[in-house]
């Protein structure tokens, strides 16, 4: 019997099985597919040559998470490797907004689109040394993270706090309006907080876009030597030499529950496995409550709040292989790892009201990786593994464009879709469309069929929006790991603190399951300390007769 069961091997699981197993617990992983990883994982499908990530590419929120720091991946193997640039925003018109690695570099970009610019740009990133330290301990821990709220709550005392926690729930584009002049800093800030499914007019999005801009301008956006899957090999390779266990092609069907309490699994193949202290669930929350746990352990509350749970944003990805590297109108692109193609913040504002009516985009915007750019293992010298994705909505209701396109996702509507990509990256890269050798398009249900948290194709397990973070993640008034199920902690993104890979919803889980161990031994020793004395009395009593003369009374 293990100590513990740990459904799904993405990245978050493997964090919570290293952590528990480095506090000694035997640990089992139980993944459906028949690899781990989850959305962690790379390949040689488009190419023999070429290494493709299948899902997630670039890591700035690995490269700053405490928790993936503490676990030393790199004495398991793992390498970063960085492009020159960390994402640049290309224009139609040649000008080219670029996230440089260098601080002063950055800012003297952004001086081209408006003097002034680079040295608003440099004031954000002084307030970002100033809080970053403790606005990642109090972003990557359990909500409400009281120690680190404590210590950010205290350095913001005075002129910065109200100023800063007023930018971080602005909009993007309202954000961007009062820092920059000129159009460059603007698209850092409105591109980076579409990398969930924030429109530049959500509130909060300014925050998450500085956030990453941040997370970029000090960490860069690194990729792991020799393809994502080296990420989660190493988080593996750690975990096996502590004694945990992968069992890959092993979907679980049903949490076992008995007097409300997790008491173990049951697989597909219908092998029931006991736990001894706990079950982690890096499972949707969708797919935790009213799916592996019955409803009738539930209470009505959670069942209720699931059917108002919001997904992210669809996805649709292409993988290419380039038989050269891209030859950018703006030449500042051909050295950035990530590249943002839209004709600015109004564009991106337009992609996402046509998201918003349920519209596929005439003109998506589109995130590109340039993956040889960023780690030359990837492909053969002179050529270019690449990507893209672009959102699309989860319900389509029309298409903005020309080809129909139906939400069938049937092989008309992948292969259209494609085209209208690769049409869209002409524009800013000409004759790009002659350079592919080969091409693997990922449609929302091919995502899902490869990893079934990524539901309908959204990759941040449910909405990055407001209403659906902190307190109210993944239902209002939870916000932490643990569940109304004793024993079970739910462990993927789509707990606090959401989407990315980051580690820290797998760490919160374990962590949780670590605290509920130590005070489940702590009543048990208080119990048998209790019995023990109620021995000791009657043995004490029995062997003490009473002295001659003596009344005794039965009880």
């Amino acid at each position: 019997m293990h100590d513990a069961v740990v459904i799904g091997a993405g990245p978050n699981g493997l964090v919570a099985a290293n952590l528990l197993a480095d506090a000694g617990w035997n640990v089992e992983v139980l993944e459906a597919q028949s690899e781990p990883g989850g959305a962690v994982r790379s390949d040689r499908g488009v190419h023999p040559d070429y290494v493709n990530d299948v899902f997630s590419a670039f890591y700035p929120l690995a490269a700053a998470s405490p928790v993936i720091r503490r676990l030393d991946l790199q004495a398991e193997g793992l390498r970063w490797a960085h492009a020159p640039s960390v994402l640049a925003h290309p224009l139609p018109d040649g000008r080219c907004a670029v996230l440089e690695r260098s601080q002063d570099r950055t800012a003297e970009g952004l001086d081209a689109f408006a003097a002034g610019d680079g040295e608003a740009w440099s004031r954000m990133c002084g307030t970002w040394k100033q809080v970053s330290r403790d606005l990642l301990d109090a972003l990557f821990t359990p909500f409400p993270p009281l120690k680190a709220g404590t210590r950010l709550a205290l350095r913001l005392r005075g002129p910065v706090g109200l100023p800063l926690a007023r930018s971080l729930v602005l909009p993007a584009r309202r954000l961007g309006e009062e820092e920059f002049r000129g159009e460059g800093g603007r698209l850092l800030l409105a591109g980076n907080a579409l990398h969930a499914d924030l429109a530049p007019e959500a509130a909060g999005s300014g925050g998450f876009g500085w956030l990453l801009c941040m997370l970029g301008q000090q960490h860069g956006f690194p990729v792991p030597s020799g393809g994502a899957g080296q990420l989660a090999t190493a988080l593996v390779r750690r975990l096996q030499r502590l004694g945990g266990t992968v069992r890959c092609g092993e979907p679980v069907r049903e949490i076992v529950v008995r007097g409300g309490r997790a008491m173990g699994v049951r697989t597909a193949s219908g092998e029931a496995i006991p736990v001894r202290r706990c079950v982690l669930a890096d499972v949707s929350a969708p797919e935790l409550y009213g799916g592996l746990v019955d409803e009738q352990h539930l209470p009505r509350r959670i069942l209720d709040s699931m059917q108002r749970f919001q997904w992210d944003f669809a996805t649709f990805k292409i993988d290419w292989a380039l038989g050269g590297r891209i030859s950018w109108n703006a030449e500042a692109a051909a050295g950035a790892g990530t590249v943002h193609l839209s004709d600015g913040v109004d564009d991106l504002t337009r992609f996402a009201s046509q998201l918003a009516t349920g519209h596929v985009p005439d003109r998506p915007f589109t995130l590109l990786g340039q993956m040889t750019t960023a780690d030359p293992s990837r492909s053969p010298d002179g050529t270019e593994s690449a990507w893209a994705y672009t959102h699309v909505p989860q319900t389509i209701t029309a298409d903005a464009g020309e080809d129909d396109i139906t939400g069938a996702w049937d092989e008309r509507d992948q292969e259209a879709m494609a085209d209208r990509v690769e049409r869209h990256v002409e524009r800013y890269a000409p004759g790009f469309r002659s350079l592919i050798r080969a091409r693997r398009i990922l449609a929302p249900p091919t995502l899902q069929a490869l990893d079934a948290n990524l539901h309908g194709g959204a990759i941040n397990a449910g909405t990055a929006s407001l209403h659906q973070q902190l307190i109210f993640r993944p239902v209002p008034g939870t916000g932490r790991p643990e569940t109304p199920v004793r024993g079970l902690y739910l462990a993927s993104a789509s707990a606090h603190p959401g989407g990315g890979v980051h580690g820290a919803c797998g760490a919160n889980a374990a962590r949780a399951a670590l605290h509920g161990a130590a005070g489940t031994a702590r009543v048990l020793t208080a119990a048998q300390r209790l019995l023990a004395g109620r021995l000791r009395i009657q043995q004490n009593s029995s062997e003490a007769p009473p002295a001659p003369g003596t009344r005794t009374e039965r009880t």
